[in-house]
């Protein structure tokens, strides 16, 4: 980047920042009308239909400008057919080529006449004058001049109709627009296409969309800023974040407002689950079939691929996405380096995975974060009211979804959907039943991140997911160590993976994070929580101490009680949890202690232990951490035991 280049990036970073403070961020862009066609494109055929015109259409239909042209070329007289008229009405813009035969057809100039008659209010008529002066089509001269001698002749009963073909011609050639004058054909239209695409599309909404994206402007300019397309350097820009935030809305919406900018764009979506369907060189062929127009010789191997890919690319302008990308090898085949594209090139690329961008060598990144309140209940109102707010009988059970929701866009849509026109039975009843169980789209949307673990992953995943979140990191750290976990480079995993995060040095997760650790740990038995492998829920875990339904599946017990709470259970109750390591009870008053515990156990932290012992047939040969602080506790056991793996011990205010 030269000096200039970074001059200005430093003003647009600044100008950013002055933007955030004065709240301008904030501003919501306007809902644009829907028109069936982008352009209307008007032309007299002997002339240009199968040279100029036919590459102009081309390219625009190659830009994804959706374009009406009369391909059955039938000029029949002065009558415009209703389709016709439709086709002007429904289209944003039109293009008028006028070439030196425009005239002397009467087709054209009634179709000329209707243009304006539907555009001349919204001032979308746009004229090329291909091999033709505009004065001439001003003042009907030359072959302007001869046509219209044609026409006086043959209407001459109906002389308005005349007059109103030269009066459009008239007005046609008062408006700004293009000359062919000596340039070349290319460069003209490539200055059109670029002109249309950028009238096309210049609002804040997807394609396909009616309403605004909630929350979108401060996140568009921040990408903006990251990517900064007036620097001629190679750019890779990362956008992060958990499962349903947002980020292929935003990567879409990105490439949608700068795509025309570049020689060559794609987008290639849903990476993760192509190729794991279909593999990588399937999507190599299809970025080069893309990169073509046309469809290549086929890939057989990623090598020959990536090859082919930084030899068409390294001497072009290029936009590319990578969206969901979940494994370095993706980037790597489909991306590789900044060599493989030529200057001014930007790859975009969404992942839930901040570690791949890093291994990756991406330090531009912006990890997409929950809507704040405002905008929460925003978009939950757009959903389920179909208006900006709540309305006022709905607006304390609209809170209530938008808390539960924590700011994800994917759940706010999908509740607020899922209540449309129902009443307050119905809302409650569906507030009652999300906080029993998860959505089941937002569940499996959330649990892609989980299944891309490790085993030990998944393992710690859930214990902080139902033991440790709200704990501070070295601690939870530390318990996981002693339960026999790889936890410092684990949890670094989860936080890259957007699972978990560290806020002032405790372990939070998103609540919707936790409530899908929680619901995988239910769905490992429905029926019988003792079958499952974490416990953590009150009225559960006195079950199991009441009715003996242990069983070895469970690895992980956590009860933690505000106020001392008394208890009957059955001290036979751990005999069949024997492949216990985690316990924690804190606040719980039983009457009588264990006859067992596992042997497996690592952590103990049991307040208010209620025996003077623990059982005799204990082995501690795996407990690193022992904690009965407020016990009974007069001695651990008697004899000798293994006790080698222990580190810690806390046996304070015991009444012994």
């Amino acid at each position: 980047m030269n000096f200039l280049e970074e001059r200005m990036e430093r003003w647009d970073r600044s100008r950013f920042q002055r933007e955030l403070l004065d709240g301008s961020a904030s501003a919501s862009a306007p809902t644009a009308r829907r028109w069936k066609y982008d352009v209307f494109l008007s032309f007299r055929g002997e002339d240009t239909r199968k040279g100029f015109t036919d590459h102009l259409y081309d390219k625009l239909q190659w830009r994804a400008i959706k374009t009406f042209k009369d391909d059955q070329g039938l000029e029949r007289g002065t009558f415009i057919s209703p389709e016709l008229h439709s086709a002007i009405k429904e289209s944003q813009f039109a293009i008028v080529v006028l070439s030196p035969n425009y005239a002397s057809s009467t087709w054209c100039l009634s179709e000329l006449a209707m243009i304006f008659q539907c555009m001349t209010k919204r001032g979308t008529i746009l004229p090329i004058f291909y091999n033709v002066d505009p004065s001439d089509v001003r003042h009907q001269r030359g072959t302007f001049a001869e046509a219209f001698t044609k026409h006086e002749k043959e209407h001459k009963e109906n002389m308005r109709l005349v007059d109103r073909w030269r009066a459009s011609l008239t007005n046609v050639s008062n408006l700004a627009g293009w000359t062919s004058n000596d340039r070349y054909e290319t460069e003209l239209i490539k200055e059109v296409v670029e002109a249309i695409w950028k009238k096309v599309h210049p609002t804040y909404t997807l394609s396909g969309s009616t309403e605004n994206l909630v929350g979108i402007d401060f996140r568009l300019k921040y990408i903006d800023m990251l990517l900064f397309v007036r620097a001629n350097d190679v750019r890779f820009i990362g956008i992060w974040g958990m499962g349903g935030m947002g980020k292929t809305t935003l990567a879409r919406l990105v490439y949608e407002r700068i795509s025309h900018k570049f020689r060559v764009s794609s987008f290639l979506a849903n990476i993760r689950e192509r190729s794991s369907k279909s593999g990588l060189a399937h999507l190599q062929d299809q970025l080069l079939s893309l990169i073509l127009k046309e469809k290549t010789t086929q890939v057989w191997d990623v090598y020959s691929g990536s090859a082919m890919t930084k030899n068409l690319l390294s001497n072009k302008k290029v936009l590319l996405i990578l969206d969901d990308v979940d494994e370095l090898n993706q980037l790597e085949i489909l991306a590789g380096k900044t060599d493989w594209f030529g200057p001014g090139s930007r790859i975009i690329v969404t992942t839930r995975n901040e570690r791949l961008l890093i291994e990756h060598g991406i330090d531009k990144t912006y990890v997409v974060l929950g809507l704040n309140d405002d905008q929460s209940l925003h978009l939950f109102s757009l959903k389920a009211f179909k208006t900006d707010q709540p309305d006022d009988d709905y607006v304390e059970l609209s809170k209530c979804f938008v808390d539960y929701a924590g700011g994800h866009p994917l759940a706010l849509k999908i509740l607020g959907s899922s209540l449309y026109k129902r009443g307050q039975d119905a809302w409650n009843s569906a507030l009652d039943k999300v906080k029993k169980a998860p959505n089941a789209v937002i569940f499996e949307t959330l649990k892609i991140s989980y299944d891309g673990l490790d085993e030990m992953e998944k393992k710690v995943f859930l214990d902080v997911a139902c033991f440790h979140t709200g704990n501070d990191k070295e601690r939870v750290i530390e318990i996981l160590e002693n339960c026999g976990f790889c936890a410092r480079i684990v949890i670094d995993v989860l936080i890259e993976k957007s699972l978990l995060s560290i806020l002032d040095g405790y372990v939070v997760m998103h609540d919707l994070t936790q409530e899908m650790g929680w619901e995988i740990v239910r769905q490992e038995s429905y029926q019988e929580p003792g079958r499952r492998s974490r416990l953590w829920l009150h009225n559960e875990i006195l079950h199991i101490f009441m009715k003996d339904t242990g069983t070895e599946a469970t690895e992980g017990i956590a009860l933690r009680l505000p106020e001392l709470e008394q208890a009957q259970w059955n001290p036979e109750s751990f005999s069949k949890i024997c492949n216990l390591k985690f316990l924690q009870l804190h606040n719980l008053s039983l009457s009588v202690g264990p006859k067992y515990l596992s042997n497996a156990l690592r952590f103990i932290d049991w307040s208010w232990y209620p025996s003077e012992s623990l059982p005799q047939n204990f082995q501690p040969a795996e407990l690193s951490e022992l904690s009965l602080h407020h016990s009974k506790i007069d001695r651990l056991w008697s004899g000798m035991k293994n006790m080698s793996c222990l580190k810690y011990i806390d046996l304070s205010h015991s009444q012994n």
